[in-house]
């Protein structure tokens, strides 16, 4: 992982290492959100059970869309570090 000098010292990136804990963070923040929200709909169909059921299938695709648009978001930061990291293999290699 990194280590506590790493945070003072700019010569390693900490982002790709700790991207993983804000993935599965979000995952977890979607997932709570979306419970939440079934629960509500479901105490809603109490008093309209039509209303009740669109909350419940509402919240069921935002747990979906919120896990996948976390982790199109946790690769697109992957992705940057490791273009950066292939430049500058690409550009040692032609320095030599």
């Amino acid at each position: 992982m990194f280590e506590l000098r790493d945070l003072f010292q700019w010569e390693r990136f900490i982002t790709p290492s700790i991207i993983k804990i804000f993935y599965w963070l979000s995952v977890g923040l979607s997932v709570l959100f979306g419970v939440a929200g079934i629960f509500g709909g479901l105490a809603q169909m109490f008093l309209n059970p039509l209303t009740g059921l669109v909350t419940v299938i509402g919240s069921l695709i935002a747990i979906l869309i919120g896990v996948i648009f976390a982790r199109i978001v946790a690769e697109y930061v992957l992705i940057m570090f490791r273009i950066n990291e292939h430049l500058g293999a690409i550009r040692n290699r032609g320095g030599m």
